[in-house]
């Protein structure tokens, strides 16, 4: 691994908190991720189950986690199942974890080779009295391909009908939504690193660069300071690119005159940095790109202020869209006997602001929790307003991450942002 070692205290910790959540009497069971094909005889890059992560620190295909507090037997209470090396494996890939090394990861104390997994899971079963299975809940995300976890639960189902079942997503999803300080410390990590690579930039764009060569700037430096890569397919938009919100063919030339807008990230130990920020191709902001800048960045320094225990993203964001409607009154866009005018079902700011302001963070970029979750301390959240305009050729967007607590966080304050800093950096 590219990371510094997690101290296997936090996994422990997270295990043990899941625990105390169960049924009495009842077994879990979560899976690794598959490897994925790529083509040919090629996969992707494998990225852990983000659950598995959590619970373990394994960072590797084919484990098993087992978890059943009430065994009667201490050593079957916790255990992992990992791939047993052989000799052609270790030729041509290197070795997979030893017993001992997935042991001292995770915490763990009885390690299993994946061959014994069948017939320890018929003990645990003819114990158990319910058991709870994985799967991705994400509310956002569908998709046609099953993964091991779900594919797992279909077969035990149809093996043991007579068993109670339960979903482990739940309970999962509230423990992950407030991090413990070591997770704290390792996505403030994946955020220095995220500045880093914005600073990199600033000393590279200029008139006549490609989109991708940006790209391959960032890249360099999430690389070399050890992140695994970018956390999400990174936006580098310039020019009327910058309105559109998922952009990321990254393949054009970025002018003179034009603003370019990055959405980038670093992944570090399998937790992401969330950044967005929105520079002058040839350092130095128009009059109008000033003021829309301006007025983006007044918002990004309000809305991080709301994000307080108590409130949810769902009222937060609410209050953002009042700000963002007054910021475009100013700036001419529409009028306030325009607002009294329009359609409450298809507000008019919506034309210039229409995505959401914060979104959970931590192990996935876009993290488990809803919009009705009542925010807690430690939570962490991206705060990412914008303003855009694509009749005057250019968006806006500002974000960053925010640490949850009377007196919210800012985990990215070290990345300049302000308009006279960003022209000072790109002029040296």
């Amino acid at each position: 691994m590219r990371y510094r070692p997690i101290t296997p205290r936090l996994f422990g910790k997270n295990r043990e908190k899941l625990e105390k959540m169960l049924k009495p009497n009842a077994l879990a069971i979560i899976h690794s991720n598959d490897e994925m094909p790529r083509n040919g005889d090629q996969c992707f890059v494998f990225r852990q189950n983000s659950d598995m992560f959590y619970l373990t620190g394994l960072d590797q295909e084919k484990c098993v986690l087992t978890l059943f507090p009430n065994h009667p037997v201490a050593d079957m209470r916790e255990i992992i199942f990992t791939v047993k090396t052989n000799d052609r494996m270790v030729t041509w890939y290197g070795h997979k974890y030893t017993l001992e090394q997935a042991s001292a990861i995770s915490g763990v104390k009885t390690v299993k080779w994946l061959d014994d997994f069948d017939d320890t899971l018929r003990d645990l079963m003819s114990r158990a009295g319910v058991v709870y299975l994985n799967q991705n809940e994400n509310p956002r995300f569908s998709t046609e391909v099953p993964s091991r976890d779900l594919r797992f639960a279909h077969q035990l189902k149809k093996d043991y009908p007579l068993h109670a079942f339960e979903r482990l997503a739940p309970l999962l999803t509230e423990l992950r939504l407030v991090k413990e300080p070591e997770e704290i410390e390792i996505i403030s990590r994946a955020c220095e690193i995220t500045g880093d690579a914005f600073g990199r930039v600033l000393g590279f764009l200029k008139p006549g660069v490609m989109e991708y060569e940006v790209e391959a700037e960032i890249t360099h430096e999430f690389v070399r300071q050890g992140a695994s890569g970018h956390a999400y397919p990174p936006i580098v938009a310039s020019g009327v690119n910058n309105c559109i919100l998922h952009y990321n063919q990254n393949d054009q030339e970025c002018r003179d005159g034009e603003l370019l807008l990055l959405d980038f990230g670093a992944e570090y130990g399998n937790y992401a940095g969330d950044c967005s920020r929105t520079v002058p191709v040839n350092g130095k902001f128009t009059p109008r790109q000033r003021q829309v800048y301006e007025a983006v960045l007044r918002v990004l320094r309000a809305a991080s202020r709301m994000l307080v225990p108590g409130t949810t993203i769902e009222k937060y964001h609410a209050e953002v869209c009042r700000l963002i409607e007054n910021e475009l009154i100013d700036l001419g866009l529409f009028t306030r006997k325009d607002v009294e005018l329009q359609d409450p079902s298809s507000p008019l700011f919506f034309r210039y602001y229409m995505h959401g302001t914060s979104h959970f963070m931590g192990l996935d970029v876009h993290d488990v929790g809803t919009k009705q979750h009542p925010l807690l301390k430690g939570m962490v959240l991206s705060c990412e307003p914008g303003i855009y305009i694509p009749e005057e050729g250019f968006g806006i967007r500002l974000e960053n991450d925010i640490l949850v607590d009377d007196e919210p966080v800012d985990l990215m304050a070290h990345i300049p942002v302000e308009p006279d800093e960003i022209e000072a950096l790109m002029a040296r």
